[in-house]
């Protein structure tokens, strides 16, 4: 599993006064703390950056390059004229995330990664918002990689991001997003994919957060998931990604196969991880007690 690091982004207290005042010493110091962690890409986020986010992202990934320059960059802003500013300083192909299944979006951004030679994320945020299920994924999915393909961009330069959303208040999307993730090489072969992982525990407590990401990372990878935006710092999560963690992998493919282990014979750490593949695939109610239960 690809990692794509997350911690380089403005709503961090301490990136985000260091983007604003432009102070390299914290961005570089992150990016340096991303490398050594693992990640294969850092991602750069600036949020919507209206105001001066033409000048600021090419600044931001010339200072992570003059530290990391061998570690590939994901511009990561809504501001369209903030990513046309820091494709041609990027020194190794960059991914544009990203751009979402929406004409007036993918008209004007499709242009800049045809003309920079970039990656880019395909979102599949649709006209009406989040698609409902899978189905609604798959059409957006073919509308986006159809019009990319006519620009001239082929499915291997294009990361399919199906949108995780929130466990605790949208469970049966998390179900829907591993079945879209499911067709994606028969509807686009070649294609590539991520997601934005943390959103999955986005609302329950700090402490039930990580086992929530790892868990989901593991069942998306059985789907055929390529990477996933994570946290640098969690260090569990990068061993399970890198391959150090099989027992893991194997409990939870287990759960997903109906092969559910006997809780007896396991750790409290596997029954943990047992206990939330069942909350994630809906045969238990979310409830922030779970692993109590």
């Amino acid at each position: 599993m690809l990692l794509i690091g997350e911690s380089l982004n403005v709503i961090s207290k301490k990136i985000g006064k260091a983007f604003k005042e432009r102070d390299k010493g914290p961005i570089q110091e992150e990016a340096v703390f991303q490398k050594e962690a693992g990640m294969d890409y850092i991602d750069i986020n600036l949020g919507p950056a209206k105001k001066d986010g033409h000048e600021l992202m090419p600044w931001v990934v010339e200072m992570v390059q003059e530290v990391v320059d061998d570690v590939p960059l994901v511009l990561d802003t809504s501001n369209i004229d903030a990513i046309a500013a820091a494709l041609p300083v990027c020194k190794l192909t960059p991914i544009i995330n990203s751009i979402m299944a929406r004409p007036e979006r993918y008209e004007k951004m499709v242009p800049l990664a045809v003309e920079h030679n970039a990656d880019f994320v395909a979102l599949m945020w649709g006209p009406d918002g989040l698609p409902r299920d899978e189905n609604e994924r798959a059409a957006l999915c073919v509308e986006l990689l159809y019009f990319a393909n006519e620009a001239g961009i082929p499915n291997e330069k294009i990361w399919v991001d199906g949108i995780v959303t929130p466990v605790n208040i949208q469970q049966p999307q998390a179900i829907s997003l591993m079945n879209f993730q499911g067709m994606i090489p028969d509807m686009c072969p070649g294609a590539r994919s991520t997601c934005g992982l943390s959103n999955i525990s986005n609302g329950p407590p700090d402490h039930l957060r990580p086992i929530l990401n790892q868990t989901y990372m593991v069942m998306l990878q059985k789907y055929g998931m390529e990477s996933v935006i994570s946290d640098p710092r969690d260090t569990m999560l990068t061993d399970i990604a890198k391959g150090k963690r099989q027992d893991i992998v194997d409990v939870i493919y287990a759960v997903m196969d109906g092969n559910a282990p006997d809780m007896g014979g396991l750790t409290k750490e596997l029954q943990d991880y047992v206990k939330t593949t069942k909350v994630i695939l809906g045969e238990s109610l979310y409830s922030d007690s779970w692993l109590e239960i």
